[in-house]
């Protein structure tokens, strides 16, 4: 966007502290998960599986001013979209920023790539992909 307001950050994480001085630290940033299974009845595809992580959107105002709404939008590997987040913002103007720190939870129902976008209205800022990959090891 020409005006703002601007992407500084996106990122999915383990989890996120924010220091007293409100400076962020990112703890194990991630774009693939491993999902692994063993014992004697593992299924050849992958189950359902719940992926709970954080993701981190920072954003600096620009000329963007007063409440809006970033979506965070799932699609999966097959490109259909899924559940969309809808998370309420304030900016202030100018240099100052706006971040994003939310749980975000999904089930994962096929192996592959998922891309979470992050939308300012209508208008998509960026895509963060997380690549899912199933490894099944049946035991006797």
């Amino acid at each position: 966007m020409k005006d703002g307001p601007y992407l500084s950050l996106a990122a999915i994480c383990e989890k996120v502290l924010t220091e007293q001085d409100g400076v962020l630290s990112l703890i194990r940033i991630i774009d693939r998960v491993v999902v692994a299974t063993a014992g004697s009845d593992v299924p050849d595809e992958l189950p359902p599986t719940p992926l709970n992580f954080t993701v981190v959107v920072a954003l600096k105002s620009g000329s963007a001013r007063g409440r809006h709404k970033i979506t965070l939008r799932p699609e999966n590997p097959s490109g259909q979209q899924m559940n969309s987040l809808e998370v309420p913002i304030h900016f202030e103007g100018e240099d100052r920023g706006a971040n994003v720190i939310i749980g975000f939870n999904m089930t994962a129902e096929q192996e592959g790539l998922y891309w979470i976008d992050v939308l300012f209205g209508e208008t998509v800022l960026t895509r963060m992909p997380l690549r899912v990959i199933y490894q099944p090891r049946k035991t006797s």
